[in-house]
């Protein structure tokens, strides 16, 4: 399929920020506990609005990361906006496992870009878990401009550590009424599976058809405002990843 890597991207996948007049930004300089609200700063491509209440939620999590990171070197990452935060029962779903939940609710792609290093791979992850993308739909950014940052993250984290298996879990189907149409989650996923085809290491795990409805939308009954699983939702997606860990030998007695 066409890539739709960029030049920005290419740069950051050798672990480099390029801000949007083209100037070259010291990664490791940036800090990424202060959420960035000079967009220029931004990695990676399309839509960098963001819910309002993002900046507050973004400090208050890395907070949380702060107290519990020193624990978390080697464990399997979860990483992603509001429905990976609200995986409250990841620790019980995976008792056998050291898991670390760095998702930051509102977050998108380009957020995900901005802290890969700080929040995920400072811990030398066992593995890591990518559901990422909604909110960028939700703010209108095109399905490729999503993927060409799903692969961005993908590129960047193959750079640094090429060994590390990397879990890409399909959008989740939500509803127009979220501004989240059937038709633009099911391209970006159809992308995705095509750009991940063949790359190392990299496995997909299906989130989206375990769900959607005959329309491609999400289930009331599952997910009450149409966006966030319930319980039972998150119950589907422990059991869709299961099998991918036990594939990878990821389910061994935590040290």
């Amino acid at each position: 399929m066409k890539s739709y890597l960029s030049p920005r991207i290419a740069a950051l996948a050798l672990g480099l920020l390029i801000s949007s007049d083209g100037q070259l930004l010291a990664q490791d300089a940036m800090d990424a506990s202060q959420f960035p609200t000079n967009t220029a700063t931004w990695p990676g491509v399309g839509t960098t609005n963001y819910w309002n209440g993002l900046p507050g939620v973004w400090a208050h999590r890395h907070a949380d990361f702060a107290k519990t990171a020193a624990q978390e070197h080697g464990a399997v990452v979860f990483l992603g906006d509001s429905i990976t935060q609200g995986w409250t029962t990841l620790a019980q779903d995976f008792p056998d496992m050291k898991v670390a939940n760095r998702g930051i609710g509102g977050d998108i792609t380009r957020g995900v870009l901005y802290r890969l290093d700080a929040d995920v791979l400072s811990l030398d992850p066992k593995a890591i878990v990518l559901l990422i993308g909604t909110n960028d739909i939700g703010n209108g950014a095109r399905p490729e401009d999503v993927v060409a940052n799903i692969k961005a993250i993908l590129d960047a984290i193959r750079a640094k550590e090429p060994n590390i298996p990397v879990i890409v879990c399909e959008v989740m189907p939500s509803s127009e009424k979220k501004d989240r149409p059937a038709d633009k989650i099911e391209k970006v996923n159809a992308l995705v599976k095509d750009e991940m085809s063949g790359q190392p290491n990299v496995y997909l795990c299906d989130t989206w058809s375990i769900f959607a409805d005959a329309n491609g939308d999400a289930p009331e009954p599952i997910f009450h405002d149409l966006l966030h699983p319930n319980a039972a939702g998150y119950a589907k997606w422990t059991a869709a990843l299961k099998p991918i860990f036990a594939k990878l030998n990821l389910q061994t007695a935590q040290q």
